[in-house]
């Protein structure tokens, strides 16, 4: 590269996805979250391949795949052996908190549909729990403590005006 052409830098990667509203906690906890719950889809996958019925055999690999893949897009520096990871994680952190809820969150009924057991369902409940918890931070913050409680009361004062202004406009019509 030469004088004029920069590279972008790592501090306006993280300052693009810093600025979308999300606590450093609400992410830390997140990612936390769906770590545990691959690892256990991961682990509830192993016995559930432990069966004579070939749909729970394929269902319990599912589960094995979409944990490690839910593993890999949140914690790549669990799967650093792979020559791949790094635009994987590129990617999953481009990801909106919605779309990762449906990433996670709809995978897992799949094995849930093949094989209904005790184990295939508590690691579908794991990974449908990780992308719940993306789910619910896609809705976003709650309005302040007074708002609320205005709109509880019904003294919504934004309402009532546009209330009022679509009133008049079909009065004058």
């Amino acid at each position: 590269m030469g004088q004029g052409q920069s590279s972008p830098s790592i501090s306006t990667v993280s300052n693009s996805t810093a600025d979308d509203g999300i606590a450093w906690w609400c992410k830390i906890g997140a990612r936390g979250a769906c770590v545990a719950g691959g690892l256990g889809a991961m682990v509830t996958g192993l016995f559930s391949c432990i069966t004579v019925t070939p749909l729970c055999l394929v269902a319990g690999v599912l589960l094995i795949l979409i944990g490690f893949s839910v593993v890999m897009l949140e914690a790549p520096c669990c799967c650093q052996f792979m020559d791949f990871i790094q635009p994987v994680s590129r990617f999953s952190e481009r990801r909106t908190p919605f779309q990762k809820a449906l990433i996670y969150g709809l995978p897992a009924l799949v094995p849930l549909m093949l094989c209904f057991s005790v184990t295939t369902a508590l690691g579908c409940a794991l990974l449908f729990a990780s992308g719940g918890v993306y789910g619910i931070i896609a809705l976003g913050k709650k309005a302040e403590r007074d708002v609320m409680m205005s709109r509880a009361r019904g003294d919504d004062l934004e309402m009532k005006e546009t209330l009022m202004a679509n009133e008049e406009s079909a009065s004058v019509q």
